[in-house]
């Protein structure tokens, strides 16, 4: 039986290896969130330093990145991430 292949970053142009969708790609997400469940400071954390990374990739290649769009990737998604669930 095969593992699936992880949803990891490709750099310099932070693309999801897996799927090629800008990274963190859904199921990136997905697996961060339950890697990190409890831990949602901790999260933000790596995924604010991610998009540091990210962001000087992009200057190092020439390109001007769109800072609030590169928030709304990297991090946007965390408030629904954290949202506690209903009973």
């Amino acid at each position: 039986m095969t593992r699936p292949r992880p949803h990891l970053p490709m750099r310099p142009a932070w693309l999801c290896r897996n799927c090629a969708a800008p990274w963190p790609c859904g199921p990136a997400q997905l697996a961060l969130a339950t890697e990190f469940y409890g831990h949602s400071i901790a999260l933000a954390f790596y995924l604010a330093a991610s998009m540091q990374e990210a962001t000087d990739d992009m200057y190092g290649l020439g390109l001007r990145p769109d800072l609030p769009a590169m928030h709304a990737r990297f991090l946007g998604w965390l408030s629904r991430a954290r949202r506690p669930r209903r009973l």
